[in-house]
């Protein structure tokens, strides 16, 4: 029964978030447009927010693409210039203070949002459930930094690493087995990293995916408005 559930776990799970996602997002935004958005309730204490969001933001960039490359970028591509255990030990620096920042940008936004009052009166459950959802998620992720230091030939990031590519070439057999073993915090956070997809795409996590790009290579432009100017009404003539 263990084994059953760790492979469903870590080895159907991760199909059943994704999908979820993909098509969960594409669904909101065809069908519900004017939802895609994030709610900004910046006329309400907004200094905290300044800082909080900030902080969060840089953060949590950071992290997308450190664990994104990190995870998804084979062993052999860089084996010649960096070895794993250095790979760690810079995944565990950079990652800790990313991740410091992070936890201390969203613990800032959750106190303005659960303490201060007419911001939790204009809060809906799911802004709440998310932001709690991803404070839970930086903590255990800062949880596992002392266990990566117990191994410092880089052999649990190897795993981590193989386990994300294999999902993700459809690669199922004996995938979850690369996780058995792992500390609980490693584990925890895979599985809640996975939930958060799950919820993406009924939260206002969505509007990640409209990040104004295009904007930095556009021209600019500037509106304006035409006076509608009447004509001064003719005098007849005496």
């Amino acid at each position: 029964m263990a084994n059953y559930i760790h492979h469903l776990l870590f080895g159907v799970y991760p199909y059943i978030a994704l999908a979820v996602m993909i098509i969960g997002s594409v669904l909101r935004y065809n069908r519900e447009p004017y939802s895609w958005r994030s709610g900004s309730s910046q006329l309400l204490r907004r200094k905290q927010l300044m800082w909080g969001s900030v902080l969060f933001h840089v953060g949590v960039i950071f992290l997308f693409f450190g664990h994104a490359v990190g995870l998804l970028t084979p062993h052999f591509i860089y084996e010649n210039f960096i070895s794993a255990q250095q790979k760690q030990l810079l995944a565990i620096i950079a990652g800790s203070i990313a991740g410091t920042v992070c936890f201390i940008g969203i613990s800032m936004l959750a106190h303005r949002r659960l303490f201060d009052a007419r911001i939790r009166a204009t809060s809906t459950f799911s802004d709440t459930a998310i932001l709690l959802i991803l404070w839970v998620q930086l903590m255990l992720g800062l949880l596992t930094v002392p266990f990566s230091l117990q191994h410092s030939d880089g052999s649990v990031m190897l795993r981590l690493s193989e386990w994300a590519q294999r999902i993700l070439t459809f690669r199922t057999d004996g995938t979850a087995d690369l996780i058995s073993g792992l500390a609980f915090s490693y584990q925890a956070h895979i599985i809640l990293g996975l939930t958060i997809f799950l919820l993406f795409p009924f939260s206002r996590l969505v509007h990640m995916l409209s990040v104004p790009v295009r904007y930095l290579w556009r021209p600019g432009y500037q509106i304006t408005r035409q006076k509608n100017v009447r004509p001064a009404p003719k005098i007849p003539a005496e």
